[in-house]
């Protein structure tokens, strides 16, 4: 049996990490992190005729039909090369979407997504790291939705936003379009300057019930959770490798410091580390989509353990590039600022390594 990639998804991944190296260097990544929005319409467009916001739409919808492990992939490259933009509330909106078996608002937004004509993203997340559907403050009454979101990925921009609330009859989903009476959006200053997220506030703003209970949510959630979880994969094996190529090249007492041991074994440890958990996420992006009943544990086990990685990686990696690795100018700390996003969005590692521990039944 073959473990590996098909040719079709190693293609996926060269032909954006060779459109991203392209198009969107470091210099622009700053760029766009430094705008008012932190979105470049003309880079979305473009990912968007490659097919990326519209891989797990489906085909009825204009989509590709992929599955998730194909978005996680996509969600690697984008990693590596620090790409700002909405990819991750968009995929996380698409699922919630599909997973909401609602014919109407698919019909509404999904070609539009996959198109990149429409902006959709997702609001899940309340008060201080809130993430369980069932918690959530927010609520609906008749059609009307109020409470606070904190953390919207895009959340200014964003032509609709799918929201995670509640009514009388439970948790469940709701669409809120752009412009909505009520609806208001502050964006935050935020650690990570290449994905923005906004204080999203409902006061009685009109919503489009698309999902009763929690599966459409928790399915979207966890979609995230690996996507993440990609991402941070394809963080730190960039730092590692920015790490490798200084130490070849940076001398000091007349030879690269790559021939130091503490070098050596620091780089060789992070590797080592890294490479092995390429199979942990790759497994939960697989199991989303075929080992439903085991995918939300794994997931939150993918999480965990891939932000936790990628910020060490990025302390490790900056303090081996010595004095450089901490100024503004050179561009590791924008992957350090992504993995402090990582980490956080969503819920820290305890937190999953907890849910991870509940749902395998070791609690009981």
């Amino acid at each position: 049996m073959d473990f590996g990639l098909s040719e079709e998804q190693t293609l996926l991944q060269d032909s954006i990490r060779r459109y991203l190296e392209a198009e969107c260097p470091t210099t622009r990544v700053r760029a766009i992190m430094e705008s008012a929005t932190a979105h470049d319409p003309a880079l979305w467009r473009g990912l968007a005729e490659m097919g990326i916001p519209g891989l797990v739409v489906p085909p009825a919808y204009g989509g590709s039909g992929m599955e998730l492990l194909d978005a996680a992939l996509a969600a690697e490259v984008l990693g590596w090369c620090c790409t700002p933009g909405p990819f991750l509330g968009s995929a996380m909106a698409t699922v919630a979407l599909v997973e909401s078996a609602s014919t109407e608002a698919c019909r509404r937004w999904l070609p539009g997504i996959a198109s990149g004509d429409a902006l959709v993203t997702f609001a899940l997340g309340e008060g201080l790291g809130e993430w369980d559907a069932t918690r959530l403050t927010s609520k609906v009454v008749d059609g009307q939705l109020s409470g606070e979101k904190p953390l919207v990925p895009y959340g200014e921009v964003a032509d609709a936003i799918v929201v995670a609330s509640q009514d009388a009859d439970g948790p469940g989903l709701w669409v809120v379009e752009r412009g909505a009476p009520g609806l208001s959006s502050t964006p935050l200053r935020v650690f990570d300057m290449t994905r923005r997220v906004s204080m999203v506030a409902f006061d009685k703003t009109p919503a489009a019930k698309i999902a009763s209970g929690r599966h459409a949510t928790d399915r979207a959630r966890d979609a995230g959770l690996v996507l993440v979880a990609a991402d941070a994969f394809g963080g730190a094996a960039r730092c590692i490798d920015m790490t490798v190529k200084y130490s070849l090249t940076r001398e000091q007492f007349g030879q690269p410091i790559g021939a130091f041991q503490g070098v050596k074994h620091q780089l060789a440890d992070l590797a080592c580390d890294l490479e092995p958990s390429r199979s942990l996420w790759w497994y939960a992006a697989h199991a989303f989509d075929h080992i439903t009943d085991k995918s939300e544990r794994h997931a939150a086990i993918a999480k965990a353990h891939m932000t936790d990685l990628y910020d060490r990686v990025t302390r490790y990696a900056i303090e081996l590039h010595g004095g450089i690795g901490f100024t503004w100018e050179f561009d590791l700390h924008l992957w350090w600022r992504r993995a402090v996003f990582d980490r956080a969005f969503l819920g820290e590692a305890a937190y999953h390594r907890e849910r991870a521990a509940t749902l395998a039944g070791w609690g009981a």
